[in-house]
């Protein structure tokens, strides 16, 4: 704890916590202070002026990166027949039915996304009470219960992101490695921004976006300029 607590003073030397930097400025400074033996995530952290509580302030969907998140993602697919074999060559890391369904129920699993086809969700149903608080529930509105699997699997191994906003209005998601040029972790940030802007739910009133702040894993955060995180600028 120690050690960490001089890395991360070290790390804020130089940085103005009260100041909103411009996005290209942010990315640079957190690079330059990500000095840990790994390749860390990137992070963003936004706080929006919506209340997750009321249906029409719900703020959740997904986004594919276009440099991806430097993360490899383990895919898990309900099918049967036809399509778990269509699964399987997609490259699925797991791909089963109902004997699937038992290792869920049994806690033996490890995978960070769940698709299923709409035939299989009568077997995935029983399940929401352990894939849902884990996020890994298939959502019809997401694009993870579908019969285009392939499609599916493609998005989720290639940088697709997703999103909810928690109580208090507030999104954390990965968006790059430290590792990534400064360029394609811009373009990243962009690109999950502009999907927030594109899932502002009918019920939110006032300012939207009220603060945004990135952060690498084991660094301090940064403070960004809501301006500078729009695609035209």
């Amino acid at each position: 704890m120690s050690n960490r607590g001089k890395r991360m003073k070290k790390a804020a030397e130089g940085l103005d916590k009260a100041q909103d930097y411009p996005l290209t400025d942010a990315v640079k400074l957190l690079k330059g202070r990500a000095a840990a033996k790994f390749d860390e995530t990137i992070e963003i952290a936004m706080n929006l002026g919506v209340d997750p509580r009321h249906a029409d302030q719900n703020v959740r969907g997904m986004v594919s990166l276009p440099h991806g998140t430097g993360k490899s993602v383990k895919v898990a697919v309900f099918a049967r027949a036809a399509k778990a074999e269509e699964a399987t060559a997609a490259g699925a890391d797991v791909v089963g039915a109902e004997d699937l369904a038992e290792q869920v129920q049994a806690g033996k699993f490890d995978f960070d996304r769940v698709i299923a086809t709409p035939d299989m969700m009568a077997v995935v149903g029983r399940l929401g009470k352990i894939l849902g608080p884990r996020g890994l529930m298939p959502n019809p509105k997401l694009g993870t219960v579908t019969a285009d699997v392939t499609e599916a699997i493609k998005a989720a191994k290639g940088g697709q992101v997703e999103f909810r906003a928690e109580r208090a209005g507030l999104i954390h998601a990965g968006v790059g490695k430290a590792s990534f040029t400064d360029g394609d972790l811009v373009e990243n940030v962009k690109a999950f921004v502009e999907a927030i802007n594109k899932a502002k739910p009918s019920g939110a009133k006032g300012t939207y976006i009220k603060r945004v702040s990135l952060s690498s894993t084991m660094g301090p955060g940064v403070k960004v300029d809501i301006a500078s995180l729009s695609s035209a600028s």
